[in-house]
């Protein structure tokens, strides 16, 4: 089972200045995203995630690069996992419900909360709208592939479930993903591997652990 440990950023070391912000994510150890758990499905994009936090947020950044991309989906809590997608899902202590905040390539916003795949609810917009997300998209003409990335700000209002006032201390289960389901080469990655018959990112047993310093 992966391990990560997160790193805590002061609030005036980036003033909230978005722009900053991803600049301090860049200087991060980053982890890869690279099981590919479902062998009908074997391609396999260049996906890291670098991950911090301060006394109020979760800060991500996704750096991708794959063939093709897909944005398709710009409301709050629409089909964003049939474009090209990144997933962050975290469930607290030993809670059996879990988060699901999924974003793709425009940094359209989804979120969710339930015990499994098919006992979930949707958060509600207004608090998946709270949180932040900025894409930076270029095209590499050399390797003919597409490169993006997504700097991400979940506040810890989002978590409705938990009263969290501080993620200092705090521990749990993590797993970072990549899809896309309709893109011209469906992909199905995740950072901690999943042992299932079909692709199933909805399953906490196969979560990694996660530490917030």
């Amino acid at each position: 089972m992966k391990k990560v440990l997160v790193s805590n950023i002061d609030k005036s070391a980036y003033d909230d200045s978005f722009i900053v912000l991803s600049s301090l994510l860049d200087g991060l150890q980053t982890q890869e995203i690279a099981y590919t758990p479902w062998k009908d499905f074997p391609y396999k994009p260049d996906v890291r995630v670098a991950i911090a936090h301060s006394e109020d947020c979760i800060f991500l950044k996704y750096f991708v690069t794959e063939n093709a991309i897909r944005a398709v989906n710009s409301q709050i809590n629409s089909s964003v996992w049939e474009d090209s997608c990144v997933e962050f899902f975290i469930h607290f202590n030993d809670d059996k419900g879990y988060y699901n905040f999924e974003f793709n390539c425009i940094g359209t916003q989804l979120g969710g909360f339930g015990k499994t795949r098919s006992e979930r609810d949707l958060l509600p917009v207004e608090l998946v709208g709270a949180i932040q997300t900025e894409s930076f998209i270029s095209k590499v003409k050399v390797k003919e592939a597409v490169y993006w990335e997504l700097s991400v700000a979940i506040p810890l209002k989002v978590f409705i479930h938990h009263p969290i006032s501080s993620l200092s201390g705090q521990g749990g289960r993590v797993n970072f993903h990549k899809c896309g389901d309709k893109l011209p080469m469906p992909h199905f990655l995740a950072w901690n591997n999943i042992h299932s018959a079909e692709p199933n990112f909805h399953l906490p047993e196969f979560f990694g652990e996660v530490y917030f310093q």
